[in-house]
């Protein structure tokens, strides 16, 4: 019922798991000028897409608050929310593009080698996952398609198993946007990395406000958030890894138009 009262969001940070985007999130809860939904992770347009606009939007800010954050600084308040399951889910892409086709995008990417196995260790950290790495892998190839074609024939199906077992495919990120850059021009979205975010956060973050068109602010320390630690991945399954995201890697520059300084296999594929 409140819905009409809220503000409506106007930029999503949509993905990579993994990737850092807890870390931007914080980072961007300080300015301002933006406003965020209640939650961080919505999971409106993967998961909850049944409980329709009115329900998602009761998740944010009332509009009048976000109106006089604004006028108070004479500048305009920006509103989102941050999940970064939305990149990866294929039905995600056309459900934003029908509730705002203007709607800006931002992504943080990291290499999909060292993303895998970070994503891997969550399941072990939260989950209690007890097999190893490389049996998960195996595993995906099976159950994840399945789980695709279920999404893929019903729209209202929500994995019971949340596409958690995806650790190669979520790292092929050209298929992913190759979903998006149908419905939304390439000036809507911001790419960045992980690495950008993790090296330099002023300046990245500082691209974001850029983006969104918000004034730069001074930013206290900036630090890692949800940054884990565990045993290095085996080289062979490292080795192996990067043999099969190498031709999906090339495929990402050439659509982006930039490259990424990311895990390359010891001996190059033919081109």
């Amino acid at each position: 019922m409140s819905a009409p009262a809220r503000a409506r969001p106007d930029f999503l940070v949509i993905g990579a798991q993994k990737s850092g985007t807890t870390s931007l999130h914080r980072y961007l809860m300080e300015h301002p000028c933006i406003r965020w939904a209640n939650t961080k992770e919505v999971h409106f347009f993967n998961n909850a897409y049944t409980l329709g606009v009115s329900w998602y939007l009761a998740q944010f800010p009332w509009r009048w608050e976000t109106r006089a954050a604004g006028r108070r600084r004479g500048e305009r308040t920006a509103v989102g929310e941050a999940t970064p399951e939305y990149l990866f889910h294929p039905r995600v892409p056309a459900r934003v593009h029908a509730f705002d086709p203007g709607m800006r995008l931002i992504a943080v990417l990291r290499d999909p080698v060292d993303r895998a196995y970070s994503q891997y260790q969550m399941q072990v950290r939260k989950r209690g996952e007890t097999r190893t790495f490389e049996e998960l892998l195996d595993l995906e190839q099976v159950e994840l398609p399945q789980e695709l074609n279920r999404i893929d024939a019903d729209p209202a199906y929500v994995s019971p198993i949340g596409l958690r077992r995806s650790y190669v495919s979520r790292g092929r990120y050209a298929e992913q946007f190759e979903r998006w850059l149908p419905l939304f021009p390439r000036e809507q979205f911001l790419i960045l990395t992980s690495e950008e975010l993790s090296a330099d956060p002023p300046s990245t973050v500082g691209r974001v406000t850029d983006f969104l068109g918000l004034p730069p602010w001074k930013t206290g320390e900036l630090r890692r958030w949800s940054a884990g630690s565990y045993e290095p991945m085996a080289a062979e399954t490292r080795e192996s890894l990067a043999r099969a995201f190498e031709p999906h890697n090339r495929r990402l520059e050439e659509l982006l138009g930039r490259t990424f300084d990311w895990t390359r296999p010891s001996i190059p594929a033919a081109s």
